[in-house]
């Protein structure tokens, strides 16, 4: 038998500048790696230059920050693109960063049709699980459908889109909810491409429609899942689209397993985790991943180093080139088991399909699968604070050693300190050193084409190639389609899934009563971190608590979170920062708190957050600091009520 090729092995990476990730890629590529993930910085995913007011705190953060062409080549320097498998997990700006990298690529002397890779470009998920959204939904599948139809033409081997249902698993989906929210999303995106492409065209680009998945701990239903996948994605092609070539049909994705199940606790642990989630993406030969990309063990503490990253690499390698995996057939091919829970899984996307088809599609029913993602969330919370759900280290088995692994200074990654202030005084260069005149006219044209409805890519590679930046291409973009704010998820009616409320329900009323009115909880999403799992939850849980909540969503100033904290007057407020920018904005707003007479309000703060900026922001005067670790979100509930408590402050 010929033994299968293995698949492509990835490290999602990206930190400080360009030149650092530079750096790092070369190296991972030196280690074996064969395609590259880049990880954008939160300024470039939501389109605003490195100066911007929201991107203060934020630059080189959780990925690297491209403002301009000038950094998309410092990124690629001596990196042949034409050679290279790129994936980049970018959305909202997907259209300008596919330009700058289509521009550098050209500079290289590529010819531009051999290009591989893929931007993730999907952004119903972002206003689902994210939060890196820009515009409104239907001009948002607009520019996702224009990307595709100039791959179609200039870039054939390009991947145009990634449906990344692995943000709804973090968000908290169920297995068949990421079957269902991403089969919609893709047919959403299919439906509209049609009006773009020749009919004869249009098998093709189905078949160039990639999926991004997540693989958790249930390893069994994990790997039914993926065949699930296949199953359905194969029904849809066939029936809705009526592609006959096989070859067109098939269910194509990438991978990066679980991040939300790793563990502050016992970090070692996550090594084992990782490794059984890998098997779901691997074994199953009819359902195996095109690419995988592992987390690090130790993420859940905070940046990994190139170390860790070199460890979940070696992982792949053993698992590809040490074991016997690649030598045999499906192995799982007549299981009765798995047929039964396949067929499970199916019936139960299927359900949510038409629930979902009901409300016109996945741009109608965005509210609709953002309740449900909470909702499930909430399920799946409360089953490991009632201990239903096992995790080891966490809710059983808690008494351990002390990792060796996670002491002394170098433990993890600390983010380059300076990196911003480079970043930005680079940025004034570029805008310094450019040709004004042909930067004002390449956007102008970028805005009429937006507005025309004419296929906005090559005004793009045109803005790029003149030397416009990354803010400018989302100004015009915001200019021309609006911004948007997604829904929270978050319901006014309290939910009654969650048990044993009781007690902090019965001091709620209590500490109202003292203070006169209905305790007050305001949570607060301050800079552009859209991960907003934790802090809907929070929400949630204070809701069903009987405090009375405010939340308007991710990405406000520190300037709009006090402007609110003014009007509304709450007893607490939260922060919920996962980005690593809570030491300034959190600073950020305990001064303008300060300042505006509120500092007597206790402010929690919720994120990744070392031991040692725990310690920073506890000194600067915050009341309480919670971690991954800190998954008991009743005791967080009762600090709330502690802090709000007049009582407490009176004895103080």
């Amino acid at each position: 038998m010929t033994k299968d090729k293995p698949w492509l092995f990835r490290t999602y990476a990206g930190h400080s500048t360009a030149a650092a990730s530079n750096a790092l890629y070369r190296g991972n590529l030196a280690k074996g790696q064969t395609g590259l993930s880049v990880a954008f910085d939160l300024p470039t995913q939501t389109g605003y230059d490195s100066d911007h007011e929201l991107s203060a705190g934020e630059v080189g953060k959780v990925g690297v920050p491209v403002a301009h062409l000038g950094d998309m080549r410092a990124l690629f320097d001596q990196i042949p693109l034409e050679q290279m498998n790129t994936s980049m997990t970018i959305n909202a700006t997907a259209p300008w960063l596919l330009a700058l990298y289509i521009a550098v690529a050209e500079e290289q002397g590529a010819d531009v049709s051999k290009l591989q890779g893929t931007v993730q470009n999907d952004i119903i998920k972002e206003y689902l699980s994210r939060g890196t959204y820009i515009c409104p939904p239907q001009p948002s599948l607009r520019m996702i459908t224009d990307v595709a139809a100039y791959t179609r033409e200039h870039l054939p081997k390009w991947n145009p889109m990634n449906v990344c249902s692995y943000h709804l698993q973090e968000a908290g989906a169920t297995p068949e909810q990421e079957l269902a929210f991403a089969l919609a999303t893709a047919t959403a995106v299919l439906d509209d491409l049609k009006g773009k492409v020749a009919p004869e065209d249009f098998p093709a680009m189905v078949g160039r429609i990639s999926f991004f998945v997540n693989a958790g701990i249930r390893f069994v239903t994990e790997m039914c899942k993926m065949r699930a996948f296949t199953d359905l994605w194969d029904e849809i092609c066939r029936d809705r689209y009526g592609v006959e070539d096989e070859r067109y049909r098939r269910f194509r994705y990438g991978v990066q397993v679980n991040s939300l199940g790793l563990t502050e606790q016992q970090p070692e642990n996550n090594v084992y985790r990782i490794l059984i989630e890998m098997l779901a993406v691997t074994l199953s030969k009819k359902a195996r991943a095109r690419a995988v990309q592992l987390p690090a063990w130790n993420e859940a503490l905070g940046l990994p180093r190139p170390w860790d990253q070199q460890w979940s690499l070696r992982m792949q390698q053993i698992m590809a080139f040490e074991t016997d995996l690649l030598e045999y057939d499906d192995l799982f091919d007549g299981n009765p088991a798995v047929e039964r829970k396949v067929a499970d899984l199916k019936d139960g996307a299927r359900a949510e399909l038409s629930t979902i088809d009901s409300m016109g599609g996945a741009v109608g029913a965005i509210d609709y699968m953002k309740s449900r993602l909470v909702e499930s969330n909430a399920e799946r919370i409360a089953g490991i604070e009632g201990g239903e759900t096992t995790v080891i280290g966490v809710n059983r088995y808690e008494t351990g050693e002390p990792s060796p692994l996670t002491s002394g200074p170098d433990a993890i990654m600390v983010a380059d300190k300076d990196a911003e202030a480079d970043q930005i005084a680079r940025l004034n260069t570029w805008r310094a050193s450019r040709d004004e005149t042909a930067v004002r006219a390449a956007l102008k044209d970028l805005r009429r084409a937006a507005r025309e409805g004419t296929n906005i890519m090559p005004p793009s590679i045109a803005a790029a190639k003149a030397g416009a930046t990354t803010g400018e291409w989302g100004d015009m973009v915001r200019a021309a389609f609006g911004q948007y704010r997604g829904p929270t998820g978050v319901s006014a009616a309290p939910s009654n899934r969650v048990q044993n409320l009781d007690d902090i329900r019965e001091r709620v009323d209590m500490v109202s009563t003292r203070l006169g009115q209905r305790l007050k909880f305001m949570m607060g999403k301050p800079g552009l971190d859209g991960h907003s799992n934790g802090a809907e939850q929070i929400a949630a849980r204070a809701r069903d608590c009987g405090m009375a909540i405010s939340y308007e969503g991710i990405r406000l100033t520190p300037a709009e979170i006090v402007a609110r904290v003014d009007e509304e007057r709450p007893h607490v407020l939260g922060l919920s920062i996962l980005s690593g920018s809570h030491v300034p904005l959190v600073t950020e707003i305990l001064r303008l708190m300060q300042q505006s007479g509120h500092r007597e309000i206790p402010i929690v703060v919720g994120g990744i957050i070392p031991e040692s900026d725990a310690q920073t922001l506890l000194a600067a005067g915050v009341a309480r600091v919670y971690t991954p670790k800190d998954f008991r979100m009743n005791t967080i509930m009762a600090d709330i009520v502690t802090l709000a408590d007049p009582d407490r402050i009176a004895a103080e």
